[in-house]
């Protein structure tokens, strides 16, 4: 029996094209307008987005991404571009890539694979979100869904579940932070991308599990396969636990919040109070985000290693993304060919 002809996408959240305040604005505006990132209705997100965050925001962030801009472009654009580039050479089926807001867009991405493969039978989407959450992995999967549908496309589309306790990212989460271990520090912060809490009991399958019951995240539940909180907290113990680090050496923030409401704590605050408890020496890693970009590299590196020497620190140490590490490359590489082989162990339908 003949194999089916299969490709790959791998998506990321997306970028501006450019650090103008024009084409961050574009961005801003794609990017707050998703309901499942600003969950309000749709007048009022409209008049809110447009009217207020954005030209507020636009202005600041076009700035901030200017710190980390590189000659290539975005960051998270050129190193989602070379992760891509060091699967292909190690997968016999071809790869691109998507942006969930910006470009490349799905339908590029689509495209790209029917140029290459005009008959292609099955499309695996390959989310680079390791943990549920309405905003990352829940609006990536559906936008690319409904470009397929409305596209009318013949092949299937299959998408990898969120991996954040699969013992393989668990393993290389932790070979890419084991060389920071061997620097004189007093604390490691796991800082995840924060979401307001109403997202968390949004995405409760079970309608009566998160934050309404006591220590929820580690009571066993049906709720836990959506629960972002659950599964940051989750990813957090297993790496520790693979790295034996003890308890109270780490601890879990969350950054990037916009309003009110979200979940805690805050890293921004977090970075405050550490010298004041006697943490001088600071590891920092963002895990929510296996691609450096804005929120790793200006709000944690820049501006947060700023918040924590200024508020007493000695030393502060930001832990790269997995980006382009070896061992990153050959799970993604090895999941792919599991698919390609017919093996959806992985694969949601």
């Amino acid at each position: 029996m003949e194999a089916k002809k299969r490709g790959v996408i791998l998506m990321n959240l997306g970028s501006p094209d450019s650090t103008s305040v024009s084409d961050v604005k574009k961005y801003l505006k794609e990017f707050l307008m998703d309901e499942r990132v600003i969950d309000m209705p749709y007048l009022s997100r409209f008049l809110l987005i447009n009217g207020i965050i954005v030209p507020f925001r636009a202005p600041k962030s076009a700035e901030a991404y200017k710190t980390i801009w590189t000659k290539e472009g975005s960051p998270l654009i050129v190193l989602t571009h070379q992760l891509q580039q060091a699967v292909q050479q190690t997968v016999h089926v071809p790869v691109t890539i998507a942006m969930r807001y910006g470009n490349p867009t799905p339908e590029a991405a689509y495209q790209a694979l029917l140029q290459q493969s005009p008959d292609i039978e099955e499309v695996l989407l390959f989310p680079l979100y390791p943990h549920y959450a309405m905003s990352s992995y829940e609006t990536a999967v559906e936008y690319m869904k409904e470009v397929h549908r409305k596209n009318g496309y013949t092949f299937q589309l299959q998408t990898i579940q969120p991996y954040y306790n699969h013992p393989e990212y668990i393993q290389a989460l932790a070979s890419s932070i084991q060389p920071y271990l061997q620097l004189d520090y007093d604390h490691i912060l796991f800082s995840y991308h924060g979401v307001p809490e109403r997202h968390i009991r949004k995405s409760d399958t079970t309608g009566c599990h998160c934050l309404k019951v006591d220590n929820c995240c580690n009571v066993p539940s049906e709720a836990h396969k959506t629960c972002y909180r659950h599964q940051v907290f989750e990813t957090t113990r297993l790496v520790t636990k693979a790295l034996q680090i003890p308890e109270n050496k780490y601890s879990v923030a969350f950054q990037s919040r916009l309003g009110k409401g979200w979940l805690q704590p805050f890293t921004d605050k977090q970075l405050e109070v550490f010298p004041k408890r006697g943490i001088k020496k600071l590891l920092v890693l963002c895990p929510a985000f296996v691609s450096d970009c804005l929120e790793t590299l200006e709000e944690i590196a820049e501006r947060g290693k700023e918040t924590f020497l200024q508020a007493g620190g000695e030393s502060y140490t930001t832990i790269p993304c997995l980006n382009v590490h070896p061992m990153w490359v050959s799970v993604i590489s090895k999941w792919i060919n599991q698919f390609n082989q017919g093996d959806t162990e992985m694969l949601l339908h």
